[in-house]
C-alpha cells in the first residue's frame, strides 16, 4: 500500500519546524528530508525514523520494530516504526526526528575494483 496525501501531509505537517524538511517519492511511500539527510521514511502509513547507538534504544523498550522491506525475510534497515504517541504529539516529533536528523551519516567503504579481463586472457587492474 502507498502512502496516503492524507498521512504525507499531516506528517509534514507535525514535522514543519524541521529545518529544510521535505518529503520525496519513492518505490511506493516517501522518504523524509532535513536538508539533504535522509532522515526518515513513510510507507503503508506508517513512519519510520532513522535509528542508531545513541537512539536505537527509545524505539526497542517502546517495542518498535525495524522496517523490514521485504515481509518474510531477515532483512531490516536502520529504521524503527515510531511510536503511535510520538507521531501524535508534535513537540515528541520534533524531539525524535531530529535526533534522527543527528546522526553520522553512514560511510560505506568503497567497493574494491576487479581487475578487468583482456581479450588476450591477460587481466588489468
Amino acid at each position: 500500500m502507498a502512502v496516503t496525501e492524507s498521512f504525507l501531509a499531516f506528517i509534514l505537517d507535525q514535522l514543519e519546524g524541521l529545518r529544510g524538511l521535505s518529503a520525496r517519492r519513492m518505490f511506493g511511500g516517501a522518504g523524509l528530508y532535513s536538508g539533504s539527510r535522509f532522515f526518515g521514511l513513510l510507507f503503508n502509513d506508517t513512519l519510520y525514523l532513522k535509528v542508531g547507538d545513541p537512539n536505537r534504544r527509545q524505539y526497542e523498550e517502546a517495542g518498535m520494530e525495524p522496517f523490514r522491506p521485504y515481509p518474510g525475510r531477515p532483512t531490516a534497515l536502520s529504521y524503527y516504526m515510531a511510536p503511535a504517541r510520538v507521531v501524535e504529539s508534535r513537540s515528541l516529533l520534533m524531539e525524535w526526528a531530529r535526533q534522527s536528523v543527528e546522526l553520522p551519516a553512514k560511510r560505506t567503504a568503497p567497493k574494491p575494483k576487479r581487475p578487468r579481463k583482456l581479450k588476450d586472457g591477460g587481466t588489468r587492474a
